[in-house]
């Protein structure tokens, strides 16, 4: 582990801003899994529920495009902020989170959305601030630098801004790539539970920006 950032999977650590394209999909079941792409067009990284039941919802492995796990993310049963755990690979039985995912606060609002806390390192957090149902969140870490940002994707020979099921996920550079994805499996999850709804944070994107 980085003594500055976390890192999970070394081999998602680049030197380079990232730019990824994340669409949400799924072989079985509509608008229920992820597929990544780079901007070269190849396959970065995969997650699919395999059904609709909640017991499936309760664990989200993030894959490589050869289907090897990179990050196991378990919802906690009993947590008031809908707390979720990190785990490297294949979560095993004794294995400890490395990292988990929460709501700052259960009563109002806030202008941070989430908090991510680092287990070995309790001062080293992570900050969620937007709102993902918008896809416009920005990803902060203790020192308040950008780390990651989610926002619309617009077609470059269009202009157009495509559907929400279509994003950008830009990752600065010496931040694991893995992590941050892991990262917005959660954040749909959340999503999905209606958690931003009241928490919108409006970002306008020039139709003409770059994506």
């Amino acid at each position: 582990m980085n003594n500055e950032e976390l890192v999970i999977q070394d081999e998602y650590v680049y030197k380079e801003e990232t730019r990824l394209t994340v669409m949400k999909t799924s072989r079985f079941f509509n608008g229920d899994g992820f597929v990544v792409y780079d901007c070269k067009g190849q396959l970065v990284f995969r997650f699919d529920s395999y059904g609709p039941n909640t017991r499936d919802k309760e664990e989200l492995v993030l894959m490589n495009p050869h289907g090897r796990s990179l990050l196991t993310l378990r919802r906690k049963k009993i947590s008031l902020h809908r707390r979720w755990e990190g785990f490297k690979d294949d979560k095993k039985e004794g294995d400890k989170a490395i990292f988990d995912v929460r709501r700052s606060s259960i009563i109002g609002r806030s202008q941070t959305n989430v908090i991510v806390e680092v287990h070995d390192n309790p001062s080293m957090l992570y900050l969620i601030e937007g709102c993902f149902s918008q896809r416009s969140c920005k990803i902060f870490n203790t020192r308040k630098k950008l780390v990651a940002e989610i926002r619309r994707k617009v077609d470059p020979a269009t202009s157009v801004m495509l559907g929400k099921e279509v994003f950008v996920l830009c990752v600065q550079p010496n931040f694991d790539v893995s992590f941050i994805m892991g990262l917005i499996l959660v954040l749909d999850r959340i999503n999905g539970e209606s958690l931003f709804d009241n928490e919108t944070i409006e970002t306008s994107v020039h139709p003409t920006s770059e994506d």
